[in-house]
């Protein structure tokens, strides 16, 4: 009587490792994909906007995105391991044959659940591995826009250095300067700029990352260092949003005095 074949051993490891995921809770990473990199500051601003420009109808899907072919047992377990940011496991599933640049079926790769859990060694691991710092999911998150979004700064220079695109845009066209101004990063702006970011790109909303900091700001310390610093940057004082109004009468208006002075010194009005 014939035998039948033994499993390879990808078999039984694929086996172990599905089982592994399960235990794991591999639906972790589902509840948080939902994020997309234009949510604004829990507080507000300060002295809100009376009326918010309309938003822009969001990015598709990255090309390919709805015909992709479901994944590996290991892949998806590489994911749920740089989630929970584990990085023997993560080594491990790369070794066994794990892909760095696979991503699940909503685009979302093991680089981008390290990135939203702050898990940066693990991400370091990824990068290393030829995971693409650029690579977006349905909601046009990428490892390095959502790190600039996040003011993970350490996570930013890793980016940097894996060929991160600079020119690369969010759901709402805003750079990783403006989300990263948005929300008063201040490390995170100082790479950007050094890095030679575009700083007067204009988003969807018409506004750019001065303008964002100054309108989407509180007008604290961390958002005046910002506003300087994209000054000091050659950021335009004078380019205005939509209805005409620049990052001076913006100022004023919110009662940022410190900032005013900044803008005027650029001759900003």
């Amino acid at each position: 009587m014939t035998r039948p074949a033994a499993r390879t051993r990808r078999q039984a490891l694929n086996e172990l490792l599905g089982l592994m995921g399960l235990l794991m809770g591999g639906g972790l990473l589902a509840a948080q994909g939902s994020q997309t990199l234009a949510a604004r500051p829990a507080g507000g601003a300060a002295n809100p906007p009376a009326a918010r420009p309309p938003r822009g109808p969001a990015t598709q899907a990255p090309r390919g995105l709805a015909g992709r072919d479901a994944i590996s047992t290991l892949d998806r377990n590489l994911i749920t391991a740089a989630s929970a940011g584990d990085q023997v496991l993560v080594s491990r599933l790369l070794a066994a044959g794990a892909s760095a640049r696979a991503a699940d079926e909503q685009g979302r790769s093991a680089l981008l659940a390290a990135v939203q859990n702050r898990r940066t060694e693990v991400a370091r691991t990824l990068m290393l591995a030829g995971a693409d710092v650029n690579l977006k999911d349905a909601d046009a998150n990428s490892p390095f826009l959502l790190a600039a979004a996040t003011g993970q700064a350490d996570m930013v220079r890793l980016a940097l250095a894996h060929g991160a695109d600079l020119a690369s845009t969010d759901r709402y066209h805003g750079t990783a300067l403006i989300v990263a101004s948005q929300q008063g990063h201040v490390e995170v702006v100082k790479l950007l700029l050094k890095a030679g970011i575009a700083v007067d790109h204009v988003n969807d909303l018409g506004w750019t990352a001065l303008l964002e900091a100054v309108i989407l700001g509180d007008g604290s310390a961390r958002y005046e260092d910002t506003v300087q610093l994209l000054l000091d940057a050659g950021a335009d004082a004078n380019l205005a949003d939509r209805e005409g109004v620049t990052p001076t009468r913006h100022a004023r208006q919110r009662g940022y005095k410190t900032m005013v002075k900044m803008l005027m010194r650029v001759r900003g009005h």
